[in-house]
C-alpha cells in the first residue's frame, strides 16, 4: 500500500499580501521537496469537487454566503484582522476542503493506506460562523463530518499538533459525541482558548496546554496523554491537523520541537491506529511558518506515513 499526497496548484492564487506569514511559499517548498524526493510510493492526486451541503453540515449557511461574497474581483479583502482573501482565494479555499474529501475516499477505497494534504489556507481556527487566524473553512472538520455522513462512522478522532489551539474545530464538535478532538498547543497564547477545563459535552475534548519553551522531551512525554485518550476512545478513523509551527525555528511561537520529532509523533500515532482503525489516517497541513523547518518537518511526517505502509 502507498501514501496519498493531495495537493493542487490553486494554492498559488491565494494571495495574502506582502509580509503575511501564511504565504504561497509555504506549500511550494513542501511540494517541490516531495517532487525532488520522487518516492514511487507516493500517489499524487488533485482534490475533487464536492457538494456545498458538506460545508453546510460544518458551517453556518449565512457564514458560507458571507465567504462566497467576500472574494474580491481585484486586490485584497479582510475576513478578520489577519485572514485575508484575494480573487484566487476562492479556488484555493475550495480545493483545501476538497483535498481532505479526496484523501478520505482514497483511504476508504484502499487506493492508498494513508494520506497527507499539502494545501492552504489552513482551517483549524475557522469556527461555525467565523473566519479566524488565516483560516476560512475548517478543512479537518468538514472531513470528520464527511466520514460521519458518507461512511456512517461513529467514532472519529482529530489530533491537532499545531502550536496554536484549534478553537474552530473545538467549537464545531464541542457537543458531538462522535468526534474526539485532542489538541497539544502553547498556552497561554493565540487564540486564547484551549484550557484543561474545556472538555466538551461528552468528555470528547482533550486539551493539553504547554508552556512556551517546552522541549522535545517534555512534548513527547505529554503526547502520551494523547495516545492514552485514543486508546480509551477507540476511533474508526484518525484525522491529523498537522501544523508544524511547534518547531524551534518557527517565528510565530516558542515551543522547541525539532524536525525529527514530527517523525516520532506521527509514528507513535500510526502504531496505535493499527490497533483500532486499521491504520486509517489522513493528515492536512495547518501552520508552519519557517520555510526550512516546514520542509524538513513535512518530510519527516510523510516519511513515517510511508514507512507504515
Amino acid at each position: 500500500m502507498k501514501t496519498g499526497l493531495i495537493t493542487s496548484d490553486t494554492y498559488q492564487n491565494h494571495n495574502t499580501g506582502d509580509g503575511h506569514p501564511e504565504k504561497i511559499d509555504r506549500v511550494t517548498v513542501v511540494i517541490d521537496n516531495f517532487k525532488k524526493l520522487d518516492n514511487k510510493n507516493l500517489i499524487w492526486k488533485k482534490p475533487s469537487k464536492f457538494n456545498r451541503s458538506l460545508l453546510e453540515i460544518t458551517h453556518n449557511s449565512d457564514y458560507i454566503n458571507f465567504v462566497e461574497k467576500s472574494f474580491p474581483e481585484k486586490g485584497l479583502s479582510f475576513l478578520d484582522g489577519d485572514t485575508i482573501v484575494s480573487p484566487g482565494s476562492k479556488d484555493a479555499t475550495l480545493d483545501a476542503v476538497g483535498s481532505i474529501i479526496t484523501a478520505i475516499d482514497g483511504v476508504q477505497n484502499k487506493d492508498f493506506k494513508n494520506a497527507f494534504c499539502a494545501v492552504r489556507p489552513p482551517g483549524h481556527h475557522a469556527e461555525k460562523n467565523k473566519a479566524m487566524g488565516f483560516c476560512i473553512y475548517n478543512n479537518v472538520a468538514v472531513g470528520a463530518n464527511y466520514l460521519i455522513n458518507k461512511y456512517k462512522l461513529k467514532k472519529i478522532a482529530i489530533i491537532d499538533f499545531d502550536v496554536h489551539h484549534g478553537n474552530g474545530t473545538q467549537d464545531i464538535f464541542y457537543d458531538n459525541e462522535k468526534v474526539l478532538y485532542i489538541s497539544t498547543h502553547q498556552y497561554p497564547y493565540y487564540p486564547g482558548s484551549g484550557t484543561n477545563d474545556e472538555k466538551g459535552k461528552h468528555n470528547n475534548i482533550l486539551n493539553i496546554p504547554l508552556p512556551a519553551g517546552t522541549t522535545s522531551e517534555e512534548y513527547l512525554n505529554a503526547y502520551e496523554f494523547v495516545l492514552n485518550k485514543i486508546k480509551e476512545f477507540k476511533p474508526e478513523f484518525i484525522l491529523l491537523s498537522a501544523g508544524f509551527d511547534a518547531h524551534k525555528d518557527d517565528p510565530l511561537a516558542q515551543l522547541q520541537l525539532e524536525s525529527k520529532d514530527f517523525y516520532n509523533i506521527t509514528k507513535r500515532t500510526l502504531e496505535l491506529s493499527k490497533q483500532y482503525c486499521d491504520g486509517k489516517v489522513v493528515s492536512i497541513l495547518e501552520g508552519g511558518y519557517d520555510l526550512q523547518a516546514l520542509q524538513e518537518s513535512t518530510e519527516m511526517h510523510v516519511k513515517a506515513l510511508l514507512e507504515f505502509n
